[in-house]
């Protein structure tokens, strides 16, 4: 296993083989010189005006740093809340201190012979890991990252079972301590290192403590994860810093870290980007200019936030999707973020939409087309927000602008950036799905389906408002009348609990395409639990403007989680059943497609809207 201690001290000197994508100044707390996004607005231009106009009277930079409340609400419960959710602020500058113990924490897994470290963890805890995996890759003889966040059997059998349980690093990563899929992926990777370990006949002395970390919170949220004071190492977050405004926490930088990641380099450019956020003018500063855009456009209308990044840092919307929908999406309010949706014709896009440009200096794959698009978007008429990124380091910065952003968009919102209220919602629901499982009874047997085809080996599940009226019988039919349910500003949400892979990405990319040119509706796409933990909230509590298909599959491969009273399968298909009933119980249209087959139904789903648009 080798020596269960690291080296921590803050006078290790730095190791030269940490990836450092551009040059940075002698001094790493330099100035950058981040500038504020360009932007072009077109007939939203005086709405925005007025919110800067607004934001100079009364002090919104200066507010936001004096960590005063009252920017985001006048109700003294509200205040005492957001009050304990603004560490965030200072994340750049404190982990800024902890570099050497960081980094000595990656070297030291390194080289007691660590080869792999998995990061399990939902929405916040597990996105900014995999932008900078993604990014940056893993630097030469450093440690192979991956993510684990879906509970579906195949997927968690795709991620970890190939690993050496004895050379992988186990990271829990959970703000409460008491995420349930964290703690199931914990509960496994528990049981495969202890079954290696007796099979190598180790020493009782050795456990898979030696094997495991986690991230988490102090006093209650670190006492609820199991063994917890049998684990190599814990790190503690500030608790005052929520979950999807953690990327410049220990949740972003210990994997990190774990890849040869300058993290010098990383938070430098947050620091900057922190420095620069503290202008008085809103429109000369980069943070509160961008969010008084977002929230501007957004109340007029252009709420589906679309973003085209260039190739290389394209992985850093999954990261926005979940900072900008949970922040905002409440109180029948918020801004849609669509990430990734494959791009179209013009006459395709509704006049809900703004565009946001990210670049990446020296990023040729795909720029000239993504560039050539954004302006004939503006061009069209439609907001145009331009970022230009001169480094891919630079996603420190890019982190902590958009988190200055959303902040201050909620302000124009006037809704708390900080709390999810519907988040619990469908939590409940999939426990009290699970609660027969681990009582030991049957549970009552779900509607009948409207539609069950063997042929394509899709079975349809309506909501209420679909089995209470009829229809034709037939795949493409019911799907015709789901179709004919979205309103006409809706966006499109594909909720696919089933395993990710490449072919089911290409699949839904397809199918995004096929609904949006035919609706002009903005689309989005998330894999289930996950977006759970990120798009979820705005899906519930947003603008009632969504129309979901969710989609489901069976499990000829079950697992275990060990120690508990169900399966990985009964567990992904309880959060699907629980969030189909939450969708449903604030009179939004849902309809679930299960598939016998991921890749001959996701195909013949395809077919079938083909099939229900052609009709229309």
């Amino acid at each position: 296993l080798g020596p269960a201690a690291v080296a921590t001290s803050s006078q290790r000197p730095p190791d030269p083989s940490r990836t450092t994508m551009g040059a940075m100044p002698d001094d790493p707390t330099a100035a950058l010189a981040p500038t504020a996004p360009e932007l072009r607005l077109g007939a939203a231009a005086a709405d925005y005006e007025a919110a800067v106009a607004r934001a100079r009277d009364e002090g919104w930079a200066e507010r936001l740093w004096d960590r005063d409340p009252s920017l985001w609400s006048a109700n003294p419960k509200v205040q005492e809340a957001i009050s304990d959710r603004l560490g965030w602020l200072d994340a750049p500058a404190h982990f800024a201190d902890r570099i050497a113990a960081l980094e000595g924490f990656g070297e030291g897994a390194r080289d007691a012979g660590f080869t792999a470290a998995v990061v399990g963890g939902m929405g916040g805890s597990s996105l900014a890991p995999d932008v900078f995996h993604r990014t940056f890759g893993t630097t030469e003889g450093w440690l192979d990252l991956r993510v684990l966040d879906s509970t579906d059997p195949a997927a968690v059998a795709a991620v970890v079972d190939d690993l050496d349980p004895l050379a992988t690093l186990w990271i829990v990563a959970s703000k409460s301590g008491t995420t349930t899929e964290p703690l199931a992926f914990q509960a496994d990777a528990w049981d495969r290192a202890e079954r290696a370990l007796r099979a190598r006949n180790a020493p009782r002395t050795e456990h898979a403590g030696e094997l495991m970390i986690a991230i988490t919170d102090p006093g209650r949220s670190v006492e609820a994860i199991p063994h917890h004071d049998e684990l190599r190492e814990v790190f503690l977050n500030p608790p005052d810093i929520g979950g999807r405004y953690s990327a410049l926490t220990y949740v972003g930088l210990v994997p990190a870290s774990l890849i040869g990641l300058d993290l010098d380099a990383l938070l430098a450019s947050a620091l900057a980007m922190a420095g620069a956020c503290r202008e008085p003018d809103p429109e000369a500063n980069p943070g509160v200019s961008l969010g008084l855009a977002l929230g501007s456009l957004a109340k007029a209308g252009r709420d589906k936030l679309t973003i085209v990044a260039d190739s290389a840092i394209d992985s850093f919307g999954a990261w926005l999707e979940q900072l900008i929908a949970e922040s905002t999406g409440k109180h029948g309010t918020g801004i849609v973020p669509v990430d990734r949706e494959p791009l179209g014709p013009l006459e395709a896009y509704g006049d809900d939409r703004v565009f946001v440009r990210l670049t990446l200096a020296g990023d040729s794959t795909g720029s000239s087309a993504g560039d050539a698009f954004v302006d004939a978007a503006g061009a069209a008429g439609h907001p145009i927000i331009r970022i230009a990124i001169a480094d891919p380091i630079d996603l420190g910065a890019e982190a902590f602008r958009w988190e200055v952003a959303t902040a201050i968009a909620g302000a124009v919102l006037g809704i708390d950036p900080f709390d999810q209220p519907n988040v619990e919602e469908a939590k409940n629901l999939t426990r009290k799905v699970l609660a027969a499982a681990e009582s030991g009874t049957t549970p009552p047997p779900p509607p009948a389906p409207i539609v069950s085809d063997s042929s394509s080996g899709l079975t349809l599940h309506g909501d209420a408002a679909l089995r209470l009226t009829g229809g034709d019988g037939t795949v493409a039919g019911e799907l015709a009348r789901h179709l004919a349910r979205r309103k006409p500003n809706a966006y499109l949400a594909l909720q696919a609990f089933i395993a990710p892979s490449p072919a089911a990405d290409a699949a839904l990319d397809r199918i995004r395409l096929l609904l949006r040119d035919a609706t002009r509706c903005a689309t989005t796409a998330g894999y289930g639990p996950r977006f759970l933990h990120s798009t979820g909230q705005l899906h519930k509590g947003g603008p009632a403007t969504g129309w979901f298909l969710q989609l489901t599959s069976d499990h000829p491969v079950d697992r275990e989680i060990p120690g508990w009273p169900y399966t990985f399968g009964r567990l992904i298909d309880a959060q699907a059943e629980g969030d189909f009933a939450a969708i449903e119980s604030h009179d939004l249209p849902i309809l679930r497609v299960h598939l016998s087959d991921v890749e001959r139904g996701l195909a013949a789903l395809e077919a079938a809207l083909r099939e229900a648009i052609a009709a229309t």
